[in-house]
């Protein structure tokens, strides 16, 4: 696999530490970006610079794609200059993007009348996992293509399940996000109501973490509210765009999803007080809102 030439499209905070790990293990890279700043950084460690994603597609064997929606995936790989104009028979496209399941679908039946085969593999793990290449990864598709891209997907993930045919990567990726979102709410609720009880909210996390209620959430979110820290290891606006195509999905299906649309009116509140940008762990902040009262150390 490492003589294979990587395309990588989509070089934000998840996509470029997650190419700078490709590029460490030795692959062949070449990247291409709407922001020329990350694609310059990229360059300066070895990468080469696509002037579009059809370029991209012309001198890969395998591109990759990690964008933020639906819609760019589909403008990307299926638009105008996009992957599957310089797309060539035996290609693979590997889109880990989280994205509605469906349009994972609609893609790959698209480029796989062009002779390309494809991948969904959303990830878990936020911009500290991109950056560490501990990237928890659920994989979408053919299993024999599987098999043969397990190897580099293990370069950016500590681990790349398989989870059933193309789109069951995101439909598992949808999964995850309504229990991480509910979970940092439910956080939030307990950590506000330690506060108000006047007690610490330090000792109160590290009194429950080693229980039933510790979580990997929990150990990511407690503190860095605690720190009144908001950089955005993954945005609101991101969670929101997932929530929402898992509350579309869940329709579809006949499926209550109650907590799931609770939490969704956190997120668009936080997005219509212009904390899009701010952290996913910023829902904790709604229910300090609605309390009169700040976690803090």
């Amino acid at each position: 696999m490492i003589d294979k030439v990587i395309g990588f499209i989509g070089t934000g905070i998840m996509g470029k530490p997650m190419a700078r790990n490709l590029l460490k293990a030795g692959y062949s890279l070449i990247v291409h970006d709407i922001n020329p700043d990350p694609v310059a950084e990229l360059v300066g460690e070895g990468a080469q610079e696509a002037a579009s994603a059809k370029n991209v597609a012309e001198q890969s064997d395998i591109v990759i794609t990690m964008l933020p929606d639906s819609p760019d995936v589909e403008d990307v790989v299926l638009g105008p200059d996009g992957v599957l104009d310089g797309a060539r028979d035996g290609l693979i496209l590997i889109d880990m993007s989280s994205i509605n399941p469906l349009v994972a679908q609609k893609v790959a039946q698209k480029v796989s009348e062009k002779g390309v085969g494809m991948l969904d593999c959303p990830v878990s793990g936020g911009e500290p996992g991109a950056v560490s290449g501990t990237l928890a990864i659920m994989v979408g598709g053919e299993p024999a293509l599987y098999e043969s891209c397990t190897e580099l997907l293990l370069v950016m993930g500590k681990s790349a399940v398989h989870v059933g045919p193309i789109g069951a990567g995101n439909f598992t990726k949808l999964a995850n996000q309504i229990i991480v979102a509910i979970n940092i709410e439910a956080v939030g609720e307990a950590l506000v109501l330690a506060q108000k009880a006047n007690l610490n909210p330090e000792k109160v996390f590290d009194a429950i973490k080693g229980g039933l209620a510790g979580s990997a959430v929990l150990n990511a979110k407690a503190p860095m509210v605690m720190e009144r820290n908001f950089q955005p290891g993954f945005k609101i606006k991101l969670h929101q765009k997932d929530l929402n195509n898992a509350l579309m999905t869940a329709k579809d299906l006949d499926v209550p999803l109650p907590v799931t649309g609770i939490v969704q009116q956190f997120l668009s509140t936080l997005v219509a007080d212009g904390h899009g940008e701010d952290d996913h762990g910023s829902i904790m902040r709604v229910i300090e809102k609605l309390a009169n009262v700040e976690i803090a150390k």
